[in-house]
């Protein structure tokens, strides 16, 4: 089975270990769990890996967040890649720090970069995982929060946070989303 596994997020060494890449943060570890390497191609950078018999193509998008449907839609097409093996991963801020959720479909909660996919691909019915950035900001302040970076008490507990996120995509590749929920979701 083909799988794309997409981590949104932002280019640039500005954006580098923010709130808002944490879903490049999520493939970033999962590609490192196999020993595979991204290369840059059309829209984004890419890792062709294996888990099992699961054969996944990983994106960045380079399009920056909010047209990441351009490069979602163009790898789709390019692998020939159905809907339903598409899971998007993305920073939530209604989730607390390094909580886990994952949903088969689903509005784009004010999200951009989901709500671009949406757009190009003309629905809402791929998957989500959703890495949780908490919300612990002033009234007006999303924006800086989620551009804004990790403190470093969360740093350091992100490795484990990252790697419970990727045993979750490969749950969702090998044995499906809904056994990837019961497991992962709110751990």
């Amino acid at each position: 089975m083909k799988y794309l596994i997409v981590g949104l997020g932002n280019i640039g060494a500005e954006y580098h270990q923010t709130r808002h890449n944490a879903g490049f943060m999520v493939v970033d570890c999962l590609v490192d769990s196999v020993g595979g390497s991204f290369s840059t191609e059309r829209y984004a950078d890419v890792a062709h890996i294996r888990v099992k018999n699961a054969q996944l193509t990983v994106i960045k998008p380079s399009t920056y967040m909010n047209l990441s449907g351009n490069a979602v839609r163009y790898w789709r097409d390019k692998e020939n890649i159905p809907l339903e093996n598409i899971l998007v991963v993305v920073d939530d801020c209604a989730l607390p720090f390094g909580a886990i959720r994952i949903r088969p479909s689903g509005s784009d909660a004010g999200h951009n970069g989901l709500k671009n996919i949406a757009l190009m691909l003309n629905s809402q019915a791929y998957a989500r995982l959703k890495f949780g950035i908490g919300n612990d900001f002033p009234r007006g302040t999303q924006i800086d929060y989620v551009l804004g970076k990790f403190p470093p008490e969360q740093l350091e507990a992100m490795g484990d946070r990252l790697k419970t996120a990727c045993e979750a995509i490969k749950t969702f590749c090998l044995a499906g989303i809904q056994t990837a929920m019961c497991q992962f979701n709110n751990k």
